[in-house]
Parts: C-alpha cells; sequence; structure tokens
C-alpha cells in the first residue's frame, strides 16, 4: 500500500466564476498560486518519492509550486485529467439545467452513468484515474507521493480508496489546494 497525497489545483478564474472546467486548459489565478505556495511551506517536510500531475495547466502550475522544495520533477499523466464536460465546458453551473435539462435530469438520476453532451461518466473516470493510481502505487510502493489532479477525478479515487459509493463523488470533491492521504489500492470491501 502507498500513501498518496491528493491535492486538488489552485484556485482559477473560472472556479470563481461558476463555471465547468472540465478539460479546458485553464491557469491558476493569483489566489490559486498563494494557495499553492502556502501548501507547499505545509507539505515541505514530507519526503516525498514522486510527484505526478494531470497535464492540465492549473494542476501542472500547482504540482510544479509544491514541487519545488524537494526538487522532486513533476511526472505528467494525461489520465489524472478532469472528467471531460463536453459541451457544458465554460457554462455556468446556473445555466447548465435551463440548457440541457434532459441530461441534467440523467445526471441527477444516475450520477455514476450519465454524462453530458459529448463528455464522460463518473464511471468513465473512475477507471482512468484509478489505472494511474495502481501504476503510481505499483512504481512507488515506499511512497508517500504527491498527485496533483482535479476536483471529480480526485473525488472518484477518494471514494474508491474510502469504500465510498462512486455515485457519491460530487458530493466528495475537495477544496483547492488541500491534501487528503489515503492508501492506495483500497483495502476492505467495497461500499
Amino acid at each position: 500500500m502507498t500513501e498518496f497525497y491528493l491535492v486538488r489545483h489552485g484556485q482559477t478564474d473560472w472556479n470563481i466564476e461558476g463555471r465547468y472546467q472540465g478539460q479546458t486548459d485553464l491557469p491558476l489565478n493569483a489566489a490559486g498560486r498563494a494557495e499553492a505556495s502556502h501548501l507547499s511551506e505545509e507539505l515541505a517536510g514530507i519526503p516525498f518519492t514522486a510527484v505526478y500531475s494531470s497535464d492540465l495547466r492549473r494542476a501542472r502550475e500547482t504540482a510544479e509550486i509544491l514541487a519545488a522544495p524537494s526538487g522532486r520533477p513533476v511526472q505528467l499523466d494525461t489520465r489524472l485529467r478532469e472528467i471531460s464536460l463536453g459541451d457544458w465546458e465554460g457554462q455556468l453551473f446556473t445555466e447548465i439545467e435551463a440548457r440541457y435539462p434532459a441530461a441534467w435530469a440523467e445526471r441527477q438520476r444516475d450520477a455514476l452513468h450519465a454524462y453530458a453532451p459529448g463528455g464522460e461518466s463518473i464511471a468513465q473516470v473512475a477507471a482512468r484515474v484509478a489505472a494511474a493510481a495502481t501504476e503510481i502505487a505499483q512504481a512507488h510502493p515506499a511512497g508517500p507521493v504527491l498527485i496533483v489532479s482535479h476536483g471529480v477525478a480526485l473525488a472518484t479515487l477518494l471514494c474508491q480508496a474510502r469504500r465510498r459509493p462512486l455515485a457519491e463523488a460530487y458530493q466528495a470533491i475537495p477544496p483547492n489546494s488541500h491534501p487528503e492521504v489515503v492508501a492506495w489500492p483500497p483495502e476492505g470491501p467495497e461500499a
């Protein structure tokens, strides 16, 4: 079992505006860079054996700030990307229900398998992120490993590691620049 420190990227302007980001490649804003710098100081004493990140800019920037004190290179993995939200990307949360009533209703009914038009489901995200996590754990069994990713992507790992139903992923999204520590692979009965 490998100890993972899971960190959601720092704040972006779309976080503030309430827009779905998905896989749109956005930078951190000034507050996001400050969050990452503060967290970097908190994590500076942890002897990470490796640092992994989504290749999307907001995660990569956060990971580079967090990795700087250790001098560890940031290894990019596209499987750690956020959920693809297709047609919903860039739109305000408040607009989605009105513009896509059928897809929104389906997401409320079946959070695990529903998806935005042109996007992917929680189940699909969970499978790709778990595959990345398993490979990372196998490569670094001694840990700890820092993984910087995105809200929904990390929520699927948190649900799996803590044996919570994946359908609860939207309720498990961690705050920006806040570490969650889990062991991987998960042990015990599935939820």
